[in-house]
C-alpha cells in the first residue's frame, strides 16, 4: 500500500499480503473510536476542501492520491472537488486491484508508483497515513517527486497519524501493518516539505473524540491549531 523498499516491514510486498484483509484489519484498529474508516476518511477530504475554499483552488482539478490503497477516498476527492479526474499512486499491485475492481467512474483511475504522472500535471495532491510507512532515508525523495507532480500553485494535504495521540497509538498498535510504522510529528512533516521547496501555509489536527464523545465534536473547530488530534494534516502549496 506504502512507499517502502522491500526489506521494510511495510515493503509492497506486506502490503499485497495484506490487500485481501485491509478494510477488515482497519476496522479492528478503528473499533476502538466507534467509528469506521469511510468516517475519518470523509472528514479528511471534507477539511481538506474546507481549508482550501479560501485559496480558491483551480475549477475541476486534476487530483493526485497518493498512497491510495484500495481506493476509497478516490470517489470522494472526485464528488467533493468536483474533479476532472482523479488518479490513484500506491506500491501495491494487489491493493490497486482491489481498486480497479471497486470503482466503475472512468474519471478515477489507478497506477503503480511512480506511474505515468507528468511533471507539473497536478493541481491538488491528497495523501493519509502514508510517509510513516516510509523509511526516513526515502521520504525527500518521495516528496521531492510529489513537489514536481504539482502545478506552480498547486496544493498538497499531508494527513499523517499523530504520535502525541494516545488514541492514536492506540489504534496503530492494533493494526498489523501499523505495528511497526515510524510515525512522524508535525514539524517533521512541516520541515520535510519545506525542504522541498513548498510553502507551507498551515497545520490542523482533527479527531479528537470518539464516538461516544460525539456531542463535543463540535469543538474539533476551535482546537485544530493544538498539536493534540488524532490526525493531523499540513497544508503546502508549491510557489508559482
Amino acid at each position: 500500500m506504502k512507499e517502502a523498499d522491500d526489506e521494510h516491514p511495510s515493503s509492497p510486498a506486506a502490503f499485497d499480503q495484506f490487500a485481501a484483509g485491509y478494510d477488515s484489519a482497519l476496522s479492528q484498529g478503528l473499533a476502538v473510536t466507534g467509528e469506521s474508516k469511510d468516517f475519518y476518511a470523509l472528514k479528511r477530504v471534507e477539511w481538506l476542501a474546507h481549508r482550501l475554499r479560501p485559496l480558491n483552488p483551480s475549477a475541476n482539478p486534476i487530483i493526485m492520491d497518493y498512497g491510495c490503497g484500495t481506493g476509497d477516498t478516490a470517489p470522494l476527492l472526485h464528488r467533493i472537488f468536483s474533479a476532472q479526474r482523479v488518479i490513484g499512486l500506491d506500491v501495491s499491485e494487489a491493493e490497486l486491484a482491489i481498486a480497479r475492481t471497486n470503482t466503475a467512474n472512468p474519471g478515477i483511475t489507478f497506477q503503480a508508483v511512480p506511474g505515468s504522472v507528468a511533471d507539473a500535471s497536478i493541481d491538488i495532491i491528497y495523501c493519509n497515513g502514508t510517509f510513516h510507512h516510509i523509511p526516513p532515508k526515502d521520504r525527500p525523495g518521495v516528496v521531492q517527486f510529489l513537489f514536481d507532480a504539482l502545478k506552480p500553485g498547486g496544493y498538497f494535504g499531508l494527513w499523517e497519524n499523530n504520535p502525541l495521540n494516545p488514541g492514536t497509538r492506540l489504534v496503530m498498535s492494533r493494526i498489523p501493518f501499523d505495528r511497526d510504522a515510524i510515525t512522524l510529528r508535525i514539524g517533521e512533516s512541516r520541515q520535510l516539505l519545506r525542504a522541498a521547496g513548498f510553502e507551507v501555509i498551515r497545520s490542523d489536527t482533527l479527531f479528537y473524540f470518539p464516538r461516544s464523545l460525539s456531542i463535543l465534536r463540535p469543538l474539533e473547530r476551535l482546537l485544530s491549531g493544538l498539536p493534540l488530534g488524532g490526525q493531523y494534516m499540513v497544508l503546502a502549496r508549491k510557489p508559482l
